[in-house]
């Protein structure tokens, strides 16, 4: 069964596309199966990619809405998969209001497709929306990207607010992947205070790798491409490939802290004679 990882910061112009398509593309580099799922009206992660769907083509807004299936619009995007997203995405939000168990729809949607992938990584849009709370629903686990700039941890309260009360009623198992620092300048002193502050709060979650930054991480999505296929060299390349692999050695000390546990009960007693 794959891990999803859902990408969110209700506040704009943190990184989170930028991060859901760069990581996506770094997983798919370090041979994992990934699918990105783009629940964003904005649609900007799949225009990173060089999908581009006219208004009558079935993305996620069809899924959610139950007119189709995930399996069924899922196309390749050269190192990973992609479940696109439209504007129309935005009606959903009304739709979804009337429906009986509207917090689950993307849920029960990817519960088809995810057994066939290491990773999925949802792109959320910037809000605390119906739409984000079906993709923290589905999660396994929430990254959520912090600008290293002024007002950046502001607003975060709302969104922890938020994952507790998913935990709490939705989604008992969410917990946080991991907070991710971008757009580091190290010339400027705010930045290097805005890092301070977010490892004073957040510890060991706060990633080891900070993304910078970067001229290359700004041009990339105009072609089309996650950075590693635009400049691999560029500093933006080199650290989305870190954090992935930061990413990928989280998951297998997790696992190998699952079978340990599993394994405990029965090493004892068979250590005590037991059969």
């Amino acid at each position: 069964m794959g891990k999803i990882i859902a990408i969110a910061n209700q506040k704009g112009g943190v990184g989170k596309t930028t991060t859901a398509v760069n990581l996506s593309a770094s997983l798919g580099v370090a041979e994992k199966k990934v699918l990105l799922v783009d629940a964003d009206p904005q649609a900007n992660a799949s225009s990173g990619l060089g999908v581009r769907l006219a208004v009558e083509e079935d993305t996620i807004y069809e899924v959610l809405i139950g007119e189709a299936k995930a399996k069924d619009i899922i196309r390749s995007a050269g190192l990973i998969d992609l479940l696109p997203s439209h504007p129309k995405l935005s009606g959903a939000e009304i739709e979804l209001v009337s429906q009986i168990a509207r917090e689950h729809k993307l849920k029960t949607a990817l519960s088809d497709v995810t057994a066939d992938y290491d990773f999925v990584i949802v792109d959320c849009p910037p809000s605390l929306g119906l739409i984000t709370l079906n993709t923290l629903t589905a999660a396994d686990s929430i990254l959520i990207p912090i600008q290293c700039e002024y007002y950046a941890l502001e607003g975060l309260s709302q969104l922890l607010g938020t994952i507790r009360m998913v935990q709490k009623h939705l989604n008992p198992d969410l917990r946080i992947e991991g907070v991710l620092l971008t757009m580091f300048d190290k010339r400027l002193r705010l930045a290097s205070q805005v890092a301070d502050e977010a490892i004073s709060y957040f510890g060991e979650k706060v990633y080891d790798n900070i993304i910078p930054r970067n001229v290359r991480l700004s041009e990339c999505p105009s072609f089309g491409k996650p950075v590693i296929l635009y400049d691999v060299q560029s500093k933006g390349a080199k650290s989305y490939l870190k954090l992935a692999l930061e990413v990928i050695e989280k998951q297998e000390t997790h696992h190998e802290e699952k079978r340990s546990r599993r394994g405990r009960p029965r090493k004892e007693a068979l250590a005590g004679g037991g059969v």
